[in-house]
């Protein structure tokens, strides 16, 4: 079982990434999928999460506005669309699998069971 996060990078005060988690070894349709960022000397914080069909999303107050989480159960792969990145969202973003929910969202890392590698999103002021 594994989850492969992509799509970070470096971007300047305002521009957009996309991240992707494709998961491989079993599918992960029936399970809420949550991103989770990481910035040197923090804590894992919690930043979004999408139930099992795509249909209700749960974003931290700080990217509410700005980040979109969708998926594709056919490609079995979550997506965090980014807009309007500002410095403060520097991290390692990391995408998780809750296997024990399918449509109730938790903000607890603990409740993840699956976890991907993390990609780096740098936002240069």
């Amino acid at each position: 079982v594994q989850l492969q996060a992509s799509g970070g990078g470096l971007v300047q005060t305002g521009g957009s990434l996309r991240l992707s988690c494709a998961a491989s070894g079993r599918s992960f349709s029936n399970h809420v999928m949550g991103w989770f960022r990481q910035a040197p000397g923090k804590e894992r914080e919690f930043v979004a999460a999408v139930n099992w069909s795509g249909s209700y999303t749960y974003y931290v107050d700080s990217v509410k506005g700005r980040f979109t989480s969708s998926r594709d159960n056919a490609k079995n792969t979550v997506y965090l669309q980014m807009n309007s990145l500002k410095p403060e969202d520097t991290a390692v973003y990391y995408c998780a699998a809750d296997a024990g929910r399918w449509d109730v969202i938790t903000t607890a890392s603990r409740a993840y069971e699956y976890w991907g590698q993390g990609t780096q999103v740098t936002v240069s002021s």
